[in-house]
This record gives structure tokens, C-alpha cells and sequence, in this order.
């Protein structure tokens, strides 16, 4: 990728409204991701489509949002990020008009679609228009704090405002909201927002975006497919098996490209690996909860959608208090390895709770225990795993290490939730056709179909725990790589050519005597390593809340030594 130079910081007078003007977009990126939610079941009985077709307005959008994450980014790598920005902007809101006015479920399912796609062009932009303008490493920490509490906060804001317009205006209003937050931030990044252009821009990877996309979409489409056709109907099989083939053609062909939208070098590594996979593992979980447990409280408990909103609202709490005392206070104390895994465990004995469920459950005693311990356990999965994909990650990698934690998420959700949904309904339907007498048929099978769907997610936190203790590094293993990567960011650049030891250059992988694979504890650079280790530790808690919904793959983490004048710093 081009490494042009930042452009100069932002006037001091403009900084904090240009900060004002990317937290409302994100806020507007993040109410979508749970308002809709809330919605879904107003939404349904309005269009009138199936519950087997319900789950494709979530997947939809966590799919398209999910495979183009990195495509997003890599288009403000090449052309203007104000622009960028902008554009992601309009079309988001235009994709929102279109979903609030649809008469039809596929009209609603395209404009889902769609505000996935400009969500991947919007959120790059957003952090990287962010980083730019904060140069100073104070003001920075600041401006990440009021991001994050808006990454954090706005899902909780989302359920809230989802139930009040559902219930006393329309599901519809859910989506034209959007057309509100994205006017104010359109006028602010005109007002004050410059533009700039990289002089070398990178070139798109278009046939790695197409292979990825293209797969991902099949596999989803397969498990979908399956309710209704089986699981042995050739269209089932063939869209599976054509996924898994398309996506190994993406990794055979980021092999042998020379601008890759995702080197494989930063996949195939076990340590970042083993935080993917615990972070697709709980995008399984946390997509299908919302979807389940919302379908009943409102379906079958009658719960109105303020009501059901608000019951989440534990979980998400339980989520920012987990993620922050796990992030500062237990990661150094026992690494990742310990934290992910007793995350993992928290998920299984939630989901095993709610297996419990009957149609007569309370929500005191049926729910929220099990909302509680699902949120403290997600929070030591989360943060600890987006800390533990950036340990040591060379610098031209910094920020598709980041990316791929939010990717992994939208595309474990969204695979996740079209084969729970299957798992359920097809539970359901063997259920009514086994016991289809009584006034209660009706919603005691669906909530065996929401049992069984918890206790397929309940194994999914068995494997991850499995996993999570193979794959994750110690709490030592941990502290080696935060350790390389403090002394690699303290080297000073080369004046000449890089020698056969020298660090990689951007797009190639690092040479196995690379300094920063050499500069553990005990070597000489440990000195350097301790000075630097505790601001690497503050700009990783920083960016934890940041990272969960939109990381940017074309920025490099700052440049982390004191001595370095911030307008020294490089960004992509």
C-alpha cells in the first residue's frame, strides 16, 4: 500500500467538531446494527414474509458489511477520505429510505444489503478521518475515548430507540432515523473536513473482493437454503461446496497478489488466528441471541419492543464493565489464554440457561441471569482478543489485524445466524408436526425451536474453548510480542536500503531474522521494550471499543515513541 505523508493536523478549532461530526456517523452505523432488531418482528407481520426468510434482513447486512470491510477501507487508501466519507454517508441514508419505503421483502432485504455495503466504506473512512486529525498523542487518547463510548453506548441507545419508534410511530421510522444522523454529519464534513489525496494511491484488489464476497455469500445462502429445501437438495450442497471452493480460490489468489486485499501472512499466524476465531465463534452467539430472544419476548411473551429493548440493556452494561476491567486490570495479570477461555465458558453456562426456557419462563428467572454471565463472558472474549490480534504485528499489517476482529465478527454472524435459524426452524416444524393439538402448539414449539438453536450455540462455546486453550498465546507468549513490537516502533526508519535483516517492506513477509522477530525480553532491547510497553498497553485500550465496530484497514497504529514529533507520524 502508498504510504503518503499525513496531511497537517486539522485547525485546533476544528478538531473537536470534525470529532462531533465522525461520532455522529458512527452513531448512526451503530444504532443500525440493534434497532433493526428490535423491529424485525413489526417489520414481519407488515411485509408478511416467513420466519425462514426473517434472518436474511439481519445477514444481509452483516454480510455485506462483514466481506467488503477491507474493499472499504482500501478505497480511502486511494482516493480522498472526506469524499470517501461522504460518500458513505449518502448512500447509507439512501439505502436506509429505500429499506423504511419497502412493500416488499426483497426490496427490504436489498436496501439491507445495501447499507451493509456503504457501512464498509463508511466506518474505514470514519477512524481513519479520526487518527488524522488527532496527531497529538493526548488529544488522540481524548478523541478515541469519546469514539469508543459512542461505539460503545450507541448499540444500548439502538435497543431504546428501536422499541419507542416501533411502538408509537412504525418498524419504518427505524430505518428513515438514519436520514436525520446523516444530513448533520454530510453539513459538518463539508464545513470541516479537508480533502486530500494520496500521491501513490494502492491498486484494488478486485478479484480477491469478488472471490471473498462471492463465497461468503454462497455459504450463507446454503445454510438458508436448507430450511426450506433440506439439507440434501443439490442447490443446499452445491452453494456450500461452490463457497468453500470460491474461497479457496481468494486464498490461492491472495498468494500470488502483489497488492492483497488480505495478506495471509496476518491470518495464518497462530496467535491473531486464535483471537479470530474466538471472535467469530461469539459473532455465532451474539447474533443469534439478539435475534432469538427478541423473536421471544415478543412473540411469545408479548413483550411491546420498549419493553424487549430495555431487557437487553443488562447484557450490553455487563459487556462495557467486562470489557474494560478485562482490557486494564486481568489481561496483564493472566494473558489471553485464561481470560478468552473463561469468557468461552461464561457463553456456554449462559446458553445452557437458556436452553431452560418454556413458554411460562420468566424473565427475572429465565433471562436474566443468563443475559448477565453471557455479558461479562463476551467482554473477556472481545477486548482480550482484539488486544491479542495486534501483538506484534508488523507495522504494513497493523491495520488488517485490526479490520479482520470486526470482519470476523460480521461474517461469523451472519453465517451463524442463517444456520441457527435453520437449526430452529427446522426444531420447530418437527415439533408442531409431533404435537400439534392445544392452544399453546403454536408458541411452545417455537420456543423449542430457540432452546435448540442455544444449546447448538452452547457446543460453538465448547469449541471455542477448546480452541481458545490450543491456539491462544500465555500470558509470557503475550508480553514477548507486545515487547517486538514496542522496540520495532522505536527503531529509527533507514536511511538507505533495507539489508538482508532489515524489517519487511509493506506487502512482503518479514524475514526470519527481522530485529523485531529477535527483540524479546532479555535481549538488548529489552530496555526499550519496558519504556514503550506501558503507552502500547494505553493505545490498545483505547482502540478496544473503536475496534469492535469498525477498524480501518488501511492505518497504521501511531507511532508510539516520545521522542517522535507528531507530525513525523505516517499514516495510511
Amino acid at each position: 500500500m502508498a504510504q503518503p505523508v499525513a496531511s497537517p493536523a486539522a485547525p485546533v478549532d476544528r478538531r473537536w467538531l470534525i470529532l462531533v461530526v465522525v461520532a455522529v456517523a458512527q452513531l448512526m452505523v451503530v444504532l443500525d446494527s440493534t434497532v433493526v432488531n428490535i423491529a424485525l418482528p413489526s417489520a414481519q407481520r407488515s411485509l408478511g414474509f416467513p420466519n425462514g426468510d426473517r434472518q436474511w434482513v439481519v445477514t444481509a447486512y452483516a454480510l455485506a458489511f462483514g466481506s467488503l470491510l477491507l474493499v472499504g477501507g482500501r478505497l480511502g487508501d486511494m482516493y480522498s477520505r472526506k469524499w470517501v466519507f461522504i460518500t458513505g454517508l449518502v448512500g447509507f441514508s439512501v439505502a436506509s429510505a429505500i429499506g423504511g419505503a419497502a412493500v416488499s421483502f426483497e426490496m427490504l432485504v436489498a436496501a439491507r444489503a445495501l447499507q451493509g455495503a456503504f457501512g464498509a466504506i463508511l466506518a474505514p473512512s470514519a477512524l481513519g478521518t479520526l487518527v488524522s486529525t488527532f496527531q497529538d498523542p493526548r488529544e488522540r487518547g481524548r478523541a478515541f475515548g469519546v469514539f469508543g463510548s459512542v461505539a460503545a453506548g450507541g448499540g444500548g441507545v439502538g435497543l431504546i430507540l428501536g422499541g419507542v419508534l416501533t411502538q408509537y410511530l412504525s418498524w419504518r421510522f427505524t430505518l428513515f432515523v438514519n436520514l436525520i444522523f446523516a444530513a448533520i454529519a454530510v453539513a459538518g464534513a463539508l464545513a470541516y473536513m479537508r480533502s486530500s489525496r494520496p500521491a501513490s494511491p494502492p491498486r484494488m484488489d478486485w478479484p480477491g473482493a469478488v472471490l471473498a464476497g462471492a463465497g461468503l455469500f454462497l455459504i450463507v445462502f446454503g445454510f438458508s437454503h436448507a430450511e426450506t429445501a433440506g439439507w440434501t437438495a443439490a442447490l443446499t450442497i452445491g452453494s456450500l461446496v461452490l463457497g468453500v471452493l470460491l474461497l479457496a480460490a481468494f486464498a490461492f489468489a491472495e498468494q500470488r497478489s502483489s497488492h492483497p486485499l488480505l495478506p495471509l501472512r496476518v491470518l495464518l499466524d497462530r496467535t491473531r488466528g486464535g483471537s479470530y476465531v474466538a471472535v467469530g465463534l461469539s459473532g455465532i452467539a451474539i447474533f443469534g441471541v439478539f435475534l432469538f430472544l427478541t423473536y421471544y419476548l415478543q412473540e411469545v411473551k408479548g413483550y411491546s419492543p420498549v419493553t424487549s429493548g430495555l431487557s437487553f440493556l443488562p447484557m450490553i452494561g455487563c459487556i462495557l464493565l467486562s470489557s474494560n476491567v478485562s482490557s486494564i486490570v486481568t489481561l496483564p495479570r493472566v494473558g489471553p489464554r485464561v481470560l478468552i477461555t473463561t469468557g468461552m465458558l461464561c457463553g456456554a453456562a449462559a446458553m445452557v440457561y437458556l436452553t431452560q426456557l418454556t413458554v411460562t419462563s420468566s424473565y427475572l428467572g429465565g433471562i436474566l441471569p443468563a443475559l448477565i454471565i453471557m455479558g461479562l463472558g463476551f467482554g473477556m472474549i472481545f477486548a482480550p482478543a482484539i488486544n491479542t490480534a495486534t501483538a506484534g504485528v508488523q507495522r504494513q499489517d497493523s491495520g488488517v489485524a485490526s479490520a479482520l476482529v470486526n470482519t470476523m465478527q460480521q461474517v461469523g454472524g451472519s453465517i451463524g445466524t442463517s444456520a441457527l435459524s435453520t437449526i430452529a426452524l427446522t426444531a420447530t416444524a418437527s415439533y408442531l408436526a409431533a404435537h400439534h393439538a392445544g392452544p399453546l402448539a403454536a408458541p411452545t414449539a417455537a420456543t423449542h425451536g430457540y432452546t435448540t438453536a442455544f444449546a447448538v450455540s452452547a457446543g460453538v462455546f465448547g469449541l471455542g474453548v477448546i480452541l481458545a486453550i490450543t491456539l491462544l498465546p500465555s500470558k509470557r507468549r503475550l508480553a514477548e510480542l507486545r515487547a517486538a513490537a514496542a522496540v520495532a516502533q522505536a527503531a529509527p526508519p533507514a536511511a538507505a536500503p533495507a539489508p538482508s535483516g532489515a524489517p519487511a517492506l509493506p506487502g512482503t513477509p518479514a524475514p526470519s531474522g527481522t530485529p523485531a522477530a529477535a527483540a524479546v525480553p532479555g535481549t538488548s532491547h529489552s530496555a526499550a521494550a519496558a519504556d514503550l510497553s506501558p503507552q502500547l498497553e494505553a493505545h490498545a485500550v483505547n482502540a478496544i471499543p473503536v475496534a469492535l465496530l469498525c477498524c480501518s484497514p488501511v492505518i497504521n497504529a501511531p507511532v508510539l515513541n516520545p521522542a517522535t514529533p507528531p507530525a513525523a507520524t505516517r499514516f495510511r
